[in-house]
């Protein structure tokens, strides 16, 4: 029963990630460095201190009581997700919710959760068990879904008007999209790895008095501070370079409007790690299989909002059921290791 509640969590995560960027569109006459670094204060800074002093008791004595060199790997793997998560916004750009969040997500998914085991020396015991093969099936489902929706996007590019591309994503690049996408994907796995490294810190947050279901948010400080140095040095570059400093003090602009919205896509995209952490504490011995449930949850609902959002207005009936086929089969593949968990269950 743990392991479905689990489930549930990591499909509420899913939703915020998958739906974090949508304010993003009401900003008016900001440059995206600026945008992105006000979202990120919220998201980095605030959400993770609010969220962590209300379900850690004694938040700030449990951090300092932590062992040093965890808090530092933690931030340290914060810092290269970091990096992820800076290009993720570029992809976004360049391909769209629906294309963007598969191709970058597929590759995180596959890195995020099949390193942790490997680096633990535990893939093999997964691999001997029955459990562990379903959960690798089940990745392996989730891969090939991406692959599809990947796909389709391809489809799409050669299908439509460069005209048509533009109407519905103002800056599509393919090319451009999925080079920044590899290095997203890759990069965003780092915080799985971070909340492994961190979790003598969600122990410890728990031997002093936190419910288990919120022991990570804990590490979740460090991580996230991690990610906020990586992203405030390049949108302050960013804003210097192009002299978009201006746009914080632009009276012309709707500035409270868009530190408003600005804040609300930050605490979503919180949010995630938020129930992704929730998730994480309930699924049993193979935690780390939840990476791909969450990886998979987030591709879906950003492929609806996507085609909610007209993304593929224009591609042929042929493009629309290939898309719609790969995203069924990334739903499909969370069931698959849901089953898996269960049965180590």
């Amino acid at each position: 029963m743990a392991v479905i509640w689990g489930v549930v969590l990591h499909a509420l995560g899913g939703f915020a990630s998958g739906s974090f960027y949508l304010p993003y569109k009401k900003v008016e006459s900001w440059s995206w460095e600026s945008y992105w670094l006000v979202g990120g204060i919220f998201s980095w800074v605030f959400a993770p201190l609010v969220f962590g002093l209300i379900t850690v008791p004694n938040l700030f004595e449990v951090l300092a009581a932590a062992p040093t060199e965890t808090k530092w790997w933690a931030y340290f793997w914060g810092v290269l997700w970091g990096f992820g998560g800076l290009t993720f916004g570029l992809t976004m750009r360049y391909l769209g919710l629906s294309l963007g969040m598969a191709v970058v997500l597929g590759l995180c998914a596959v890195f995020g959760t099949v390193v942790p085991p490997i680096w633990q020396g535990q893939f093999g015991t997964l691999m001997s068990t029955l459990s562990g093969q379903i959960i690798i099936l089940g990745l392996a489902v989730c891969v090939l879904g991406i692959s599809i929706s990947g796909i389709a996007g391809m489809m799409k590019e050669k299908s439509m008007t460069d005209e048509q591309k533009k109407e519905t994503i103002a800056e599509f690049d393919l090319k451009k999209g999925i080079l920044v996408a590899v290095f997203s994907g890759i990069m965003s796995a780092c915080f799985s790895f971070g909340l492994t490294a961190g979790q003598p810190i969600a122990e410890l947050a728990v031997q002093n008095g936190t419910d288990p279901l919120y022991m990570n948010n804990a590490p979740l400080v460090f991580i996230l501070l991690g990610g906020l140095t990586t992203n405030a040095i390049w949108c302050i570059y960013l804003n210097i370079k192009n002299k978009t400093y201006t746009d914080y003090g632009n009276v012309t602009a709707p500035a409270l409007k868009n530190i408003i919205f600005c804040a609300l896509a930050g605490v979503t995209w919180y949010l995630q790690f938020f129930f992704y952490g929730m998730g994480d504490s309930k699924m049993g011995e193979y935690r780390f299989s939840g990476w791909t449930l969450h990886m998979a949850f987030i591709i879906a609902f950003s492929s609806f909002w996507g085609l909610y959002l007209h993304e593929w207005r224009g591609a042929n009936r042929q493009t629309m059921r290939t898309i719609t086929i790969g995203i069924a089969t990334v739903v499909f593949s969370t069931v698959v290791v849901g089953i898996g968990n269960y049965l180590a269950e």
